[in-house]
């Protein structure tokens, strides 16, 4: 049992000062009319003393509490707290276990904020200021009042460093998303100039007998360009043709109508095995010009894509759409 201290001016409840430590403070700070306060109930629990008792002290000692000090709540005031009612209850359930004893009118009033209107003959409740509660400690006298109004204090002073240390956060956050918008643009930029100034796949391009190197390069870019779809339509297909294929971005498919022998169906099966699939369409009959569909657009081929370059070609974009020529190959 938590022991009874008599003084001249009330009798206090000593509550475990050890508990208080775990008790949240700053979550029984409330704001009302534009004040940091803490309410009579929530006091006298800290306190260890009946909220009555509390009030009646200090009713003795009114001189000390003016009004921006001490103010009792308005009935609208009052009601605005019920909002804040579920979690005051869910404290002061968590509070039983922490605080020695917990007297019957505390058990009495804690029923009242859950069910009451705040209206009718009960009192309504008294609200402290910083100042107010400072004055709690000479009008209660006693060691254990002092100890729980130094908590009290520091629980105050957190609240103003927690919020600036919380507004630094958000300014450093902005200042960042500022800079990361600017770094954006500056890529954006950047990324916009190397696009100008880089070599445009060409909707005509003609290869000399010899240049191997440059019709591969061109043909990988135009599939490296794909975002829907590839379709190769090639009398001619080998395992370099796979190779060129493995170029795609993720999600692109691809499918090569063809003559197929058994060793394109082998190199297919391993292709298949390690990379995304090429679907294969045996043609039904041989093709004299072969195609090369990239998402919508469609390009003639004047040589089979595994031998471009080797010798004097072109590739060239048609305007006809992609369903057309396949429309043809049934």
């Amino acid at each position: 049992m938590a022991k009874k201290e008599t003084n001249s001016k009330l009798e206090i409840t000593i509550c475990d000062i050890k508990g208080i430590d775990s008790i949240n403070i700053e979550s029984l700070i409330r704001v009302i009319r534009g004040q940091q306060v803490m309410l009579d109930s929530d006091l006298a629990m800290l306190y260890g003393v009946e909220t009555k008792r509390l009030n009646e002290q200090v009713k003795r000692n009114l001189n000390r509490f003016p009004e921006d000090f001490m103010f009792q709540l308005t009935h609208d005031e009052a009601v605005s707290l019920r909002s804040q009612i579920v979690t005051l209850n869910e404290e002061k359930n968590s509070l039983r276990s922490q605080i020695a004893t917990i007297n019957e009118e505390e058990v009495i009033l804690k029923s009242q904020i859950a069910t009451s209107s705040w209206g009718g003959t009960r009192k309504l409740p008294y609200a402290f200021t910083r100042n107010g509660i400072a004055m709690l400690s000479s009008v209660l006298r006693s060691d254990t009042a002092v100890e729980v109004n130094i908590r009290i204090m520091r629980a105050f002073t957190m609240i103003p460093q927690l919020v600036n240390h919380n507004t630094q956060i958000i300014e450093r956050i902005f200042n960042i998303e500022q800079h990361q918008q600017e770094t954006d643009k500056t890529i954006k930029v950047i990324l916009d100039r190397i696009e100008d100034v880089s070599p445009k796949l060409l909707p005509e391009q003609v290869f000399p007998t010899g240049c191997v190197w440059d019709a591969w390069t061109y043909i990988s870019d135009l599939i490296r360009s794909a975002r829907q779809r590839i379709v190769l339509i090639d009398n001619y297909v080998d395992d370099r043709v796979l190779s060129m294929f493995t170029k795609r971005k993720d999600g692109v498919s691809a499918t090569i109508f063809t003559r197929h022998n058994e060793q394109f169906l082998t190199d297919l099966k391993k292709h298949n095995a390690q990379y995304p699939e090429i679907e294969f369409i045996q043609l039904p009959h041989r093709n004299h010009d072969r195609f090369l569909i990239i998402d919508d657009k469609v390009f003639l081929l004047g040589a089979s894509l595994k031998d471009m370059g080797t010798g004097l070609c072109a590739v060239t974009e048609m305007k006809i759409a992609p369903e057309v020529i396949l429309g043809l190959l049934k």
